[in-house]
């Protein structure tokens, strides 16, 4: 064997095997945890790295919590240190960089994404209901949600099976909320604070009718009852083509009644969206 067939991840066994001095391995690769490597002639994307140190973890490892969530596609920042779950009774020597969690899982808990092994959807999500705040918690929901990874009755089947369990309060409360039709992070954000803060509970993805019947435009949250959107705006809208696409759409709007709340990055405090909605609502005639 030579260094030339190492594959793009790769133990210092192997390594040694490969007959790779010090120097070559550190010119070749980079570091995951001690005794993994990664080859710095391939991206060092969640995958990989994920993949290099599960080649010296316990037999039955997988990827769980926040680094399952990223696997997943979940609006979660791909941080150190990555989290695993192990059965009972494995080995556990304490790597840097790697936090490991025991786990006492059945089949429908696990599953296996491009070649790697993780904590199903809803076991992820039920993880992360003991270190996310809730807010952040319906947002990685709603992702999950939205790419097919968090079914509602394989999450109600977990929460079921959970009585006990360390965060399943927060997340049976919190899994009525979820759904697959909010298509950002910020969206749901916005949704979690609004319902949070005792506003009447928005519609997601509000059709937009013309006289005639017909759907001319979508808001991304809104009350019917009173006409009042409410939009988030990320970077893209401002973007020339996007730009002149929303000033149609917020004419449109405009021209049947409707009031819009225009929220962008700057906007994301709690306080301020609960107060901007909640008197936008006021002054349509909306009590509660």
């Amino acid at each position: 064997m030579t260094k030339h067939l190492l594959p793009p991840v790769y133990t210092r066994s192997a390594a040694d095997v490969a007959e790779l001095t010090r120097t070559e391995r550190s010119r070749d690769a980079v570091r995951v945890t001690r005794g993994a490597y990664l080859s710095r002639a391939v991206a060092p994307t969640a995958q990989y790295v994920v993949r290099a140190a599960l080649e010296v973890l316990p037999q039955g490892s997988l990827a769980s919590h926040r680094t399952a969530a990223v696997l997943l596609g979940a609006p979660v920042g791909f941080t150190r240190p990555l989290e695993f779950a192990v059965p009972p009774g494995s080995y556990r020597a304490r790597r840097r960089g790697i936090k490991i969690y025991v786990r006492d899982l059945t089949p429908t808990d696990c599953t296996n994404l491009r070649g790697i092994p993780l904590t199903s959807g809803a076991q992820t999500w039920l993880d992360l209901a003991t270190v996310m705040p809730a807010d952040e918690l319906v947002a990685v929901g709603d992702a999950l949600t939205r790419t097919g990874h968090l079914e509602a009755s394989a999450l109600a089947e977990r929460l079921r099976r959970a009585s006990g369990t360390r965060g399943v309060l927060v997340a049976r409360r919190l899994a009525p909320l979820l759904t697959p039709m909010a298509a950002s992070r910020p969206e749901s954000l916005v949704r979690y604070w609004l319902i949070d803060g005792g506003l009447p509970v928005p519609q997601v993805q509000v059709p937009v009718l013309d006289r005639r019947g017909r759907i001319v435009a979508h808001g991304d949250l809104g009350y019917p009852e009173w006409k009042v959107l409410v939009e988030y705006e990320g970077r893209h809208h401002a973007e020339l083509g996007q730009f002149r696409r929303d000033v149609d759409r917020y004419s449109l709007m405009a021209a049947d009644g409707w009031t819009v709340v225009r929220l962008g990055g700057t906007h994301l405090q709690r306080d301020l969206v609960i107060d901007r909605v909640g008197r936008t609502l006021r002054s349509r005639g909306a009590r509660w």
